[in-house]
């Protein structure tokens, strides 16, 4: 398992739903796919995501979140990123390097004329999942590291002063502020 496999199970988790907005459904379906490779290859996909995750933990991201989903814990953060995730390699990758850009998923223009969260806690727990399938056992808690970077100390500020988030995202600002 690399980056590139990983992401190719999640495509084909994503096609084997009926909705694209079915996280939680993917989430089903990657756990399954991943559950019939090598217990090596599941916990190897274990490190990828929670590298996506390191990848993905910036706080721009962390305020387009905010604004998607009317607030956003830590937890909340993880949660929006396993939605992140399950959307597939070209919106994580997008969303990353300009979080404004999530405005043009369907998704997220459908959860904000319906105030609807984004969130996908069961995908960040799928190569657990999948790991118990296979083995019968726990995933071993020193399989996989994360170390997240320190927080942009240039939007250490509270994401609902509207005054400095909306020129930061200003797309997004627009759809959730309209």
């Amino acid at each position: 398992m690399d980056t590139d496999r990983f992401w190719q199970l999640v495509e084909l988790a994503r096609r084997q739903v009926a909705a694209p907005a079915d996280a939680d459904g993917a989430a089903a379906e990657a756990t399954a796919l991943l559950a019939a490779r090598s217990p090596q290859e599941i916990l190897r996909a274990q490190q990828i995501l929670w590298d996506l995750m390191a990848d993905s933990y910036r706080a721009p991201l962390w305020a387009a979140a905010y604004l998607i989903n009317g607030g956003c814990s830590d937890d909340g953060f993880d949660y929006f990123r396993g939605w992140l995730v399950a959307q597939g390699r070209d919106a994580f990758e997008r969303a990353v390097a300009d979080p404004d850009t999530p405005v043009d998923h369907p998704t997220v223009r459908a959860a904000a004329e319906g105030g609807n969260e984004l969130e996908a806690e069961d995908f960040l727990a799928f190569p657990c999942n999948a790991y118990r399938q296979a083995t019968g056992r726990e995933l071993p808690r020193d399989s996989f590291t994360i170390n997240y970077p320190d927080l942009d100390p240039a939007w250490n500020f509270s994401f609902d002063d509207h005054v400095k988030v909306a020129p930061r995202l200003p797309r997004l600002d627009a759809l959730y502020t309209a």
